[in-house]
């Protein structure tokens, strides 16, 4: 599996117009202030906490992975 890491931009870049980019993503920042309008402040920032949380069990069993094949 070799990539090229001489690229000069991402790889579907060059086939979607920068102006639909554009709206792709101030849709996406339009979607994330709903969805936090939606909700009340706590859950928010509860849901921030339970995902730090999942990335660093994430980390953990990364880790340990890594261990086990140091162990070896």
């Amino acid at each position: 599996m070799t990539q090229n890491k001489n690229r000069s931009c991402p790889p579907f870049e060059k086939h979607i117009p920068e102006e639909a980019r554009q709206h792709a993503k101030a849709a996406h920042q339009e979607m994330r202030e709903s969805w936090e309008a939606l909700f009340p402040p706590e859950f928010v920032e509860h849901r921030k906490a339970a995902r730090k949380e999942m990335l660093m069990a994430a980390r953990s069993m990364i880790d340990a992975a890594i261990d086990r094949v140091d162990e070896s």
